[in-house]
């Protein structure tokens, strides 16, 4: 009796997806919408609401938090370069239904200087090399979430393009304090060079 490899593959395939199908129809009927469709009665199972602890900011605001899960190690300690301290220390104002940010004067000096700043890349561009990217303070572990705020991330052009890497990059460039970007970014850097 000879096994017909490629359907068993296909249908095992075929079982996972379903399994899978079947896990995620289960928890959709257990979570409401927060405004649910007219016409669509809500469930009865209710998930009750998520509670954060007090003075912690939900995910993709502040610093970031660089998870002890993770198989990325955290930034190294380095003189050389701005601290990411430094750059998350930003207040924020509400004007006109936009957050702004509001820089302290040591954050405000750094303007139009050239500066070095290690981080982690969050690809702009599709490819290998990179020559628009962000910079985190901590590795994403999400491709389709930020790991931070807007103070945790620096926006990078590059003269030349920087290889892609999970490690952390370094590099060097003229860096911006932006006050009002529409893409709600707080910091730039541009004719940036990789530094080892």
């Amino acid at each position: 009796m000879s096994t017909d490899w490629p359907a068993m593959k296909t249908t095992t395939h075929t079982l996972v997806l379903l399994a899978s199908l079947h896990a995620a129809a289960a928890m959709a009927q257990q979570v409401q919408l927060s405004s649910p469709m007219p016409g669509v009665s809500p469930t009865a199972a209710i998930t009750p609401p998520v509670t954060l602890p007090a003075g912690s900011l939900p995910s993709g605001t502040g610093a970031g938090v660089h998870s002890p899960n993770s198989p990325i190690a955290p930034l190294p300690q380095r003189n050389d370069v701005l601290p990411w301290s430094l750059l998350t220390a930003v207040k924020t104002k509400t004007e006109k239904n936009k957050i702004l940010p509001v820089f302290a004067a040591d954050q405000q000096k750094l303007n139009d200087k050239t500066q070095r700043i290690q981080g982690f890349m969050m690809p702009l561009e599709p490819g290998e090399k990179q020559r628009h990217f962000l910079l985190s303070s901590v590795p994403l572990t999400c491709s389709f979430c930020t790991p931070g705020g807007p103070e945790s991330m620096v926006e990078v052009k590059t003269k030349t393009p920087v290889r892609y890497s999970l490690e952390p990059v370094v590099v060097e460039g003229k860096f911006a304090v932006l006050t009002d970007d529409p893409y709600g970014l707080y910091y730039r850097m541009t004719d940036a060079v990789s530094v080892k």
